[in-house]
């Protein structure tokens, strides 16, 4: 079982994340699917939530590419660390395009059932990208004016 729920999240990955395939949304979430974010009123809910929000982040960064550095599976979770790279060739998070290449990585914990995504936790650097994008200086830097 571990196998297979390690293959239907490296695919949600590759089909959803780098593709842009929606249309595989079914087969690998469930209707009442939740990303959990660190607010809850931002929460991510079923398939269409996913699609909105897939669909900003790519305007955002076109070229982005996610990359699986390590899976592991026990019972019903995948936690999954992940490298993502990509262009801010559009507006993200109210700041205006700046050309610039970002690389964050961050560490997803899914829950699967009945062979599908039923839950998510992310975790992800924003900080870092702030900083990558230059609307943040790192702690060590004199801060933008």
């Amino acid at each position: 079982m571990s196998e297979q729920n390690t293959t239907l999240v490296h695919r949600a990955i590759t089909e959803v994340w780098n593709k842009g395939n929606y249309d595989v949304l079914s087969e690998l979430v469930a209707q009442d699917i939740v990303i959990h974010s660190s607010t809850p009123s931002e929460d991510i809910h079923g398939p269409e939530g996913i699609k909105q929000f897939y669909s900003v982040l790519r305007m955002a960064f076109p070229d982005l590419h996610f990359t699986v550095e390590d899976q592991i599976a026990h019972g019903d979770r995948v936690v999954t660390r992940w490298t993502a790279r990509g262009t801010h060739a559009g507006e993200f998070q109210g700041i205006p395009p700046t050309g610039k290449q970002v690389t964050m990585s961050g560490i997803d914990i899914d829950r699967i059932v009945n062979g599908k995504v039923v839950e998510c936790w992310p975790i992800a650097d924003d900080l870092n990208v702030m900083q990558q994008l230059g609307v943040l200086s790192a702690p060590d830097q004199e801060q933008p004016r």
